[in-house]
């Protein structure tokens, strides 16, 4: 599935938006999460993310809900009883934390730049097999193949 121009949530809380300049500065702070412990987070993990944390996420990249659901895996049906239980799944959770660690490495790479790191993620790359990075971070293993292929761009490496 892509991503296109349409995809992208016109709200007025989106920073993408707005154009702002946004730094992270703990891992999840896009997911509204403020913790700053890891066996805490894990904690969290396993108990299940609020669903408030899906819509803190969407606001920080202007991805709607429905796709950011469909990367994490979550049916549409199962999505709405998601919704109305006010949390996600720990397996959900955890995916949801790899799509935001991810969405956070690329707005650092961008000096801040949102829009322009929900550019990188949603444009084809070569190095991915024409697979968007946002798409291909849906598994462990892609998602840490983006990750290799943004601490190359760090350090001036290009695919």
């Amino acid at each position: 599935m892509a991503v296109s121009s349409s995809a992208i949530v016109k709200s007025e809380r989106s920073a993408i938006e707005q154009g702002r300049v946004i730094r992270f500065n703990k891992r999840g702070a896009s997911l509204g999460l403020s913790i700053n412990d890891t066996s805490a987070l894990i904690e969290q993990i396993g108990a299940g993310f609020s669903f408030d944390a899906l819509r803190e996420f969407e606001s920080h990249t202007g991805i709607s809900i429905a796709i950011l659901a469909s990367i994490v895996g979550i049916p549409e049906r199962t999505l709405a009883r998601r919704k109305a239980a006010s949390r996600l799944a720990p397996e959900e959770s955890e995916r949801l934390l790899r799509l935001a660690n991810i969405f956070e490495k690329t707005v650092e790479l961008f000096e801040g730049d949102v829009k322009g790191a929900v550019n990188w993620l949603t444009t084809p790359k070569k190095a991915l097999n024409n697979q968007q990075p946002l798409f291909y971070s849906r598994t462990e293993l892609g998602g840490r193949e983006v990750e290799n292929i943004l601490g190359r761009l760090e350090h001036g490496v290009f695919p």
